[in-house]
């Protein structure tokens, strides 16, 4: 939604005011954004499920449903605060457009009044494995919140190159809401600055780049699936390099083959022959250049990193997924030979052996993925807003 909002300015050419509204962390990172527009940012508690060790926790949610757990009041009592809050929200700011990326209660409060909504999304209806079939009771009552958007903004390609495809399944009386509008990409440039140590000791280097993202749940069962990876005789000498998605140094570290730890500049000082390095969060230059030089990359599956790694940057993907979402979207990949689904350590092991066995055939066809990839979804959405604010 960020990348949206910069490029707002420059197809809505009339002066317009934005207001925000989110929750928690990413509450807290738009105070720290927009110091200067606090007032237009809003907390807004909108019920998510309770985080268990390996995606949400049907037990805990379910408690929750009349009683308080982790912090999180009563579900119901959620529910009718936070549509009661958003609703003082709406009626006092009078909005011409509404914009939402995952609150579907927002969507039914637009309908009632009458008010032009768009729904960003890259879920509708996603197909659900066999272990999960008892959330579809849910799954059919958010699509329905869903629909009642005036238009359905999907943040990918159009068919046949979508990748949350398996995640979407619109049934037909809603498809004239739809628009494929792109996918919402960050295109990395190119580094102008000189390298960093860290940059300087991956040069010549043949790695895998491991990627942790995600809320704090997320990134800490991709962590722990990391691990049980590493620990086993095959990855003894395959190098990698494991972002973790936390602003901290102290994560920071080179591990060498000799088993000893180094920072970056005494590594590339001393020329350690390193098997694995360990970053706590790698600027945009340094991400840059690990997906320039990596030969695959693993992930839990997440959208905005598969458009980046396979739409922009053509490397294939080694996916282990947390939640459903995931799996659909990497098995999308697999299908098209683009990437490896792996669900254990033994799969994953296996995955890489394919990927390196396959290498040039992969590659090809990320190639051609990427020719036929739109990643412009931020830019084509604001042009969908500025047609229906003229409207």
């Amino acid at each position: 939604m960020m990348a949206l909002d910069r490029v707002l300015p420059k197809y809505i050419k009339s002066e317009f005011e934005v207001h925000y509204s989110s929750k928690g962390e990413i509450y807290q990172k738009l105070l720290e954004k927009f110091p200067t527009k606090k007032q237009h940012i809003h907390e807004i508690f909108m019920p998510t499920p309770i985080d268990g060790k390996k995606g949400p926790s049907v037990t805990r949610s379910l408690w929750n449903f009349l009683l308080p757990v982790s912090g999180n009041p009563p579900l119901v009592k959620q529910i009718s605060s936070y549509l009661i809050k958003e609703a003082k929200l709406y009626d006092t700011q009078k909005f011409d457009l509404v914009i939402n990326d995952g609150d579907v209660g927002s969507n039914v409060l637009a309908e009632k009044r009458g008010i032009n909504c768009i729904f960003v999304t890259n879920q509708f209806k996603p197909k659900l494995w066999k272990s999960h079939s008892y959330f579809y009771p849910s799954v059919v009552y958010i699509s329905k919140q869903i629909e009642k958007a005036t238009k359905i903004v999907v943040a990918d390609s159009a068919p046949p190159n979508t990748i949350c495809e398996y995640n979407l399944n619109f049934t037909d009386k809603i498809k004239e809401k739809v628009v494929y509008a792109g996918h919402f990409s960050n295109k990395i440039i190119t580094n102008p600055k000189p390298k960093s140590d860290l940059e300087k000791l991956i040069e010549n280097e043949d790695f895998g780049y491991w990627m942790q993202t995600g809320n704090k749940a997320t990134n800490d069962i991709t962590g722990k699936k990391y691990k049980q990876v590493f620990h086993t005789n095959e990855m003894r000498n395959e190098k990698r390099i494991i972002s973790h998605a936390k602003n901290d140094p102290i994560i920071d570290r080179v591990t060498g083959k000799d088993g000893k730890v180094y920072s970056f500049s005494e590594a590339f000082d001393k020329k350690i022959n390193w098997i694995q390095i360990d970053v706590g969060f790698l600027s945009e230059y340094e991400k840059n250049t690990v997906l320039d030089l990596c030969k695959y990359v693993v992930i839990n599956g997440s959208h905005t990193a598969m458009g980046e790694i396979l739409g922009i940057k053509a490397k294939p993907v080694i996916g282990i997924p947390i939640y459903d979402e995931h799996t659909n979207q990497i098995k999308w990949a697999e299908d098209r030979h683009l990437g490896v689904l792996a669900t254990n350590k033994k799969q994953v092991i296996m995955g890489i052996h394919k990927i390196r066995k396959n290498y040039e055939a992969y590659l090809e066809r990320v190639t051609e993925f990427t020719r036929s990839f739109d990643g412009n979804g931020a830019q084509n959405t604001a042009e969908i807003i500025s047609k229906m604010l003229e409207s």
